[in-house]
């Protein structure tokens, strides 16, 4: 078949032909791989090569509960505020109480199409929902859901806001079901639609917010971690300049005890976010660079580059920051400040899948890697699993929000020996659990 073949079969029969064709394609391939391109077939659209019309924006609310052990696991970071005597929490100590009900709730997003394809995405934060409802709902309705490029773009220039803060996440969470959407239509995972995969799995670091600071209980922990697989593990300060010599020294301690504890062969982090200012953070990488920790992280408010410049040409300690990164422009400015080691964009806040691709690229061009913040799963581990090693060597699993993050899904990911396997489900495979829904109630602006 010569190049202009296919455009003389009827427009009618040319998708079948292409899907027939991709099937004979993937047939060669070893079965591990045939798993990834073959999934649900997606209806067919009225026209082959037409616009797949977005013709409903829907936000709901799941509600529902679970157990959980009460007195445990609320472990504060620093924070900002701690400089304040009276907004500072005293030192945290576990005081189990048995098992206690939670109430939870979640809020998706579903995008209704004209060729009858979902696209569904969460939980999202409320914030961004409301913004999501008033402002990128109106505009979504009517616009081609495959449009990705011009769609993004266009509810970036939609709003004088939508360079930062929740206009942004609200893009990130439009942009995010957008790809579900296009991973459904076609019957792959998101990962296929981006390149990938170019791994069989995603490597996660254990992440260790909410675990007691206690001496014995970090000893504890981080050996569960090494045993779990872990070969990385990264740590929240507890403390900042609001407690004195005390805090640093207890601040030093962690490192310490940890480094004891797992050995040399577990990369250690830490996280601070940013509760600490710059000479606040120059002075415990003196006292803690024996350690070699794998990175600082969010040392100062993310809007000082000199101060985070300043303390990357002072220390050996790598220095990471960007969870509260909004779009490339801003990885740039870091990068050109040679302000970072690590880039830790969030595609449910810097702009959704599509914006953390090119911050990607932006980072690849200053050979700095990108791990991004593991607020959320699905779109960050799709697209580390497409994107090269390199630049996207692992991800960030969060073990305690995760137990119950994903509570009204069948479907969570969860890492076995450190690593997430690759989802096989098209688009991001968010599978709801109605037996865990309590109440459902749609997200309005009434």
């Amino acid at each position: 078949m010569n190049s202009n073949s296919l455009y003389r079969i009827p427009s009618s029969s040319r998708r079948s032909f292409l899907r027939n064709a991709a099937v004979t394609a993937f047939a060669t391939m070893s079965p591990s791989a045939f798993t990834y391109a073959v999934a649900a077939p997606r209806p067919d659209a009225s026209q082959a090569g037409g616009p797949l019309t977005i013709q409903a924006v829907e936000l709901f609310e799941l509600h529902g509960s679970y157990q959980e052990e009460g007195g445990v696991n609320r472990q504060a970071q620093v924070n900002p505020l701690d400089i304040y005597d009276r907004l500072r929490k005293p030192p945290y100590v576990d005081k189990p109480s048995g098992m206690h009900t939670v109430k939870t709730s979640a809020i998706y997003v579903r995008i209704r199409t004209s060729a009858g394809v979902d696209g569904l995405y969460g939980p999202i934060e409320k914030d961004a929902a409301l913004i999501l409802a008033a402002e990128l709902k109106p505009f979504l309705i009517g616009k081609d859901a495959l449009a990705g490029e011009a769609l993004w773009d266009q509810m970036y220039r939609s709003n004088r806001q939508s360079r930062d803060g929740i206009f942004m996440m609200a893009i990130s969470a439009a942009d995010n079901a957008l790809w579900d959407v296009r991973g459904r239509y076609y019957g792959v995972p998101v990962y296929r639609l981006l390149g990938g995969p170019t791994r069989e799995s995603v490597e996660m670091y254990a992440s260790c917010l909410g675990f007691s600071l206690e001496p014995e209980a970090v000893r504890r922990r981080a050996l569960i971690n090494k045993n779990d697989g872990f070969r990385y593990q990264k740590w929240f300060i507890g403390y900042g300049p609001g407690s004195g010599p005390e805090g640093m020294n207890k601040n030093v301690e962690l490192v310490r005890i940890l480094r004891e504890t797992v050995g040399d062969d577990t990369e250690l982090m830490f996280d601070a976010f940013s509760g600490w200012d710059q000479n606040y953070a120059l002075e415990w990488a003196r006292r803690v660079e024996q350690y070699r920790p794998r990175w600082m992280e969010e040392v100062t408010h993310p809007e000082k580059i000199d101060s985070f410049a300043e303390i990357h040409r002072s220390t050996t300690i790598p220095i990471a920051s960007g969870e509260h990164f909004y779009g490339r422009w801003e990885v740039e400015r870091y990068l050109q400040a040679n302000a970072l080691s690590v880039v830790q964009a969030d595609p449910e806040w810097c702009g959704g899948t599509s914006e953390l691709l090119k911050i990607g690229v932006v980072a690849s061009l200053h050979d700095v890697p990108v791990i991004p913040h593991g607020h959320s799963l699905r779109a960050a581990i799709n697209i580390i699993a497409s994107q090269s090693p390199m630049t996207f060597p692992l991800g960030e699993y969060l073990i305690l929000k995760m137990e119950h993050y994903y509570h009204f899904e069948s479907n969570p990911m969860v890492p076995v020996k450190a690593h997430i396997a690759l989802p096989t489900e098209p688009g991001f495979g968010i599978v709801l659990d109605q037996a865990k829904f309590e109440s459902q109630t749609p997200l309005t602006l009434d």
